[in-house]
């Protein structure tokens, strides 16, 4: 019999975690949900909060806190447990105890004999999901990081205030790690359709401007767990997103995390570059003709996020 129903699977039932699924649920992504937490509780708590919203929205669904057996049949994993990040500390700084954690969680999909899709958020999100994708062997494209979603959304709005513009007029990109060592790839900036070199020559924004957009979005997240302790709307909304282009097998672009082998001159890790995402996960990574200081920023990012990866499997060793 034809599956007609999407089975979603969530590890890691935190403040990303359910932001995901609180906005999931909201946009009917699917019909199955499951929750898996070291903290059963917490996971059993989060799914009968969850199923009070039932009855308001329009599509229905079932929610339930579940084990790794519930893996073996859906149709998408997202990932998002681990040590959270604390005031002051860098995502690649979380890499030993995250790189075991996740360890631990790829072996146990694994063993479920799942198929289907895998995303992850789990910082460092770039490191990790290479880190899963070598415990799993899962095939590469089944495998997609988070990358630099985020990150560009928030450039995107930053530019937008700049030059007083929806953020969604706005088409800027972050390339390479999800982090410190980020690429604002500006020579494929557009505005309504226009470059954003023209903006440049008319005035309307200036070279300061845009490093301080760019300087701004990727610190944005010290900033917001500085005030608050932790990020997790934004992140949750862009895993939804890249879910829905997963699951509806939409062909849309993101800045997700894919495997390079070879595409702009890197090779043997995940990081944040603009690709398809389907039904299989990423399908093909668009190689964008980049400035030549924007190509030696994304190698020294690259360098940075392999050196880091060598750390982590020395950690799960």
């Amino acid at each position: 019999m034809k599956k007609t129903s999407n089975k979603v699977v969530l590890v890691g039932t935190g403040a990303v975690g359910m932001s995901f699924i609180y906005s999931a649920v909201n946009q009917g992504l699917a019909e199955e949900y499951v929750l898996i937490d070291v903290n059963t509780k917490a996971a059993e708590g989060n799914a009968i909060d969850i199923q009070d919203t039932m009855a308001v929205l329009d599509k229905p669904f079932t929610i339930k806190a579940g084990t790794y057996k519930d893996c073996g049949d859906a149709d998408l994993i997202v990932i998002t447990a681990g040590r959270p990040q604390r005031p002051g500390e860098t995502r690649l700084e979380l890499i030993a105890d995250n790189s075991k954690i996740m360890k631990g969680i790829a072996e146990s999909i694994k063993a479920s004999g799942f198929n289907g899709v895998t995303v992850i958020a789990s910082n460092p999100c770039d490191v990790l999901t290479t880190v899963y994708q070598q415990v799993t062997g899962y095939e590469e494209h089944s495998v997609v990081g988070a990358g630099t979603t985020l990150d560009s959304a928030r450039l995107r709005r930053l530019v937008a205030e700049k030059l007083n513009v929806a953020p969604k007029s706005v088409n800027a990109y972050i390339m390479g790690e999800h982090g410190d060592s980020s690429v604002a790839a500006y020579s494929k900036a557009t505005v309504m359709g226009q470059p954003i070199s023209k903006y440049l020559t008319e005035g309307k924004i200036t070279e300061a401007d845009l490093k301080e957009c760019w300087t701004r979005a990727i610190r944005m997240a010290y900033e917001i767990i500085e005030r608050k302790g932790a990020t997790y709307y934004g992140i949750g909304v862009c895993l939804a997103a890249i879910s829905a282009a997963i699951l509806r097998d939409e062909k849309t672009t993101f800045m997700v995390g894919a495997k390079l082998n070879g595409e702009y001159g890197q090779k043997g890790f995940y990081t944040g570059v603009p690709a398809i995402l389907g039904a299989k996960g990423w399908e093909t990574i668009i190689e964008w003709d980049l400035s030549d200081a924007e190509k030696e920023a994304f190698k020294k990012s690259c360098e940075a996020l392999d050196a880091t990866y060598q750390k982590a499997k020395e950690a799960i060793a």
